[in-house]
């Protein structure tokens, strides 16, 4: 019997969701669907050019190594070197000496990829690179951190680098990827907002002027939607918000997902009937473009104030002795459902004097920069959950952390300067 051609409305394949903040779930996506999404990456988002060369660590199971840089790359035609995952992990500057070797021009990572790849290079060996035709260095997938990115570009401009290749995105498997990309050649772009106006209402003010503080926050401008595509940032009422308020992002077009599989009640939950998909994830719009700022479930509420975990997982990383990823910030039900903001940090020193330093160190950053006090327990490397993308998952990680003290009450943890480790 001949074979047929898949309708356009026929299941292309199921893609998992990394579960960060929800168990995975398959997400349908036709083959009119991934068409759409694919269209908009090639012609709009990376604008592939005669002579592109794709490279890429990122696993097939996630979607940006699945759908970047396996289905894009074929049905625009272009060749691929891949390095496997693992292969990654253990020798990181294997990435940049492959895209030296074969003139590499796209290639993609999380920011903890550019992060590990920084820490592990040699600077002896980086002027034996060529990295001057990686054109779009491609980054998404958690929240984007310019300033570990900015060292990875200066740690290789002597290779030729060119830190304008910068490209930030952002997707999800929802949307069978991509779903903005800001413009090439242009480099990062940060809005710089105050941060204190931020966590009381939600309004990213931009801060007047080069002069930055500890009341300043620092965002990555992630491009405008998709040819094709809407979004909306919405209250919690479902009312669309103006420029600059930070709210729900919900998207829609011809990439979103037709649905979970087999799980009528989750799809329902997150996407209308006309069409639109609750992201679950908190930014704003300025400048024709979208600001990620983090996802709802995350969101820590001390007082009325909104708290992000990852500024207080930036705060932790600052410390000479903490790495990037090694902290995980979230909050747990104290007396009378009083909020208690936790910090989870994995942590080298066996000093029992250094750990309790480190510690009370800890406590006194968090309470100068946001004015709370904050329960802190150390653990050991490799202790941290992580999901299938490799990001580090905070609604696993609070649950590890109750279940190792759930013989200490609510009142204890809430001691001012416990420390539980």
């Amino acid at each position: 019997m001949p074979l047929q051609a898949p309708l356009p409305e026929e299941v292309a394949y199921l893609q998992y969701t990394s579960g960060s903040t929800r168990f995975p779930r398959g997400v349908v996506i036709t083959q009119k669907t991934v068409m759409a999404n694919l269209a908009g990456i090639i012609r709009h988002g990376l604008c592939v050019r005669p002579g592109d060369r794709c490279t890429s660590w990122l696993p097939f199971y996630h979607d940006m190594g699945l759908v970047g840089f396996l289905i894009a790359p074929m049905a625009s035609q272009l060749s691929v070197d891949y390095l496997s995952t693992r292969d990654f992990a253990m020798r990181p500057r294997l990435w940049p000496a492959l895209i030296s070797k074969n003139r590499g021009t796209i290639s993609y990572s999380p920011t903890f990829g550019y992060a590990l790849c920084a820490r592990r290079l040699r600077p002896a060996e980086i002027e034996q690179y060529d990295l001057s035709s990686w054109r779009i260095a491609g980054t998404g997938a958690e929240p984007i951190r310019a300033d570990i990115l900015g060292q990875f570009a200066r740690l290789l401009a002597p290779a030729g680098f060119n830190s304008r290749a910068f490209v930030a995105s952002y997707g999800m498997a929802e949307c069978t990827l991509a779903v903005s990309f800001a413009p090439l050649d242009k480099g990062l772009t940060i809005d710089r907002i105050e941060a204190e106006t931020f966590a009381e209402n939600g309004t990213a003010v931009k801060v007047k002027g080069s002069a930055l503080s500890g009341k300043t926050k620092e965002l990555v401008f992630c491009g405008s939607v998709l040819p094709g595509h809407e979004i909306e940032i919405r209250d919690e009422q479902g009312r669309a918000l103006p420029e600059r308020c930070c709210g729900v992002l919900y998207v829609r077009g011809p990439s979103v997902m037709t649905g979970y599989l087999g799980d009528p009640e989750a799809t329902r939950d997150v996407l209308s009937p006309d069409g639109w998909l609750n992201t679950g994830d908190l930014a704003y719009l300025a400048e024709n473009q979208v600001v990620i700022t983090g996802r709802k479930k995350d969101m820590i509420i001390i007082n009325g104030r909104n708290i992000w975990p990852q500024d207080l997982e930036f705060l932790a990383e600052q410390l000479p002795e903490i790495r990037s990823r090694d902290a995980a910030a979230f909050s747990i039900s104290g007396i009378e459902d009083e909020e208690i903001v936790v910090l989870v940090v994995q942590c080298r020193l066996l000093d029992e004097k250094e750990r309790a330093r480190l510690v009370e160190v800890l406590r006194g950053r968090v309470r100068e920069e946001f004015g709370i006090d904050c329960t802190v327990e150390l653990v050991p490397p490799h202790t941290l959950p992580q999901t299938s993308s490799g990001k580090i998952s905070r609604t696993k990680a609070r649950a590890d952390f109750l279940q190792r003290n759930q013989d200490l009450s609510p009142s204890h943890l809430q001691c001012v300067g416990q420390n539980v480790s």
